[in-house]
């Protein structure tokens, strides 16, 4: 029986994850779904279930919608209208203070929510 010997990952080998001064360079960009503002002012966001044809087809043959509604906060809110690709993350903090000055840790909560949203594929950088 022979064996394989395990490769080692090398910490080099994973990718680096951005210091937080680069972080506020990126510039988010909202990805291509439908979205608008309710009648509260937050903003709705209408997302595919499914990205493969088959899903889709799936819904159609069940009779159910094949998107689902994605409802931002009143902080998802300002950070989804600005993520347009010009601003940089840095300009978007600075808007959530200027807007909510008492929240504690909006670097925090916005640095999260980007990350959330980045892995839901709702943004990219």
């Amino acid at each position: 029986m022979v064996r394989e010997k395990h490769n080692k990952i090398k910490k080099s080998d994973k990718p680096r994850l951005p210091t937080v001064d680069e972080f506020l360079t990126f510039k988010p960009k909202r990805n291509d779904y439908e979205w608008y503002e309710n009648s509260e002012g937050f903003i709705e966001i209408k997302v595919p279930k499914f990205q493969s044809n088959i899903g889709k087809s799936f819904c159609k043959l069940i009779k159910k919608d094949e998107h689902f509604i994605a409802k931002m906060d009143k902080i998802g809110t300002i950070v989804w209208k600005n993520a347009d690709g010009i601003k940089t993350v840095s300009e978007i903090l600075e808007m959530l203070k200027k807007e909510f000055p008492d929240e504690k840790d909006i670097d925090q909560r916005l640095f999260l929510f980007l990350q959330q949203i980045k892995s839901l594929n709702y943004i990219y950088y």
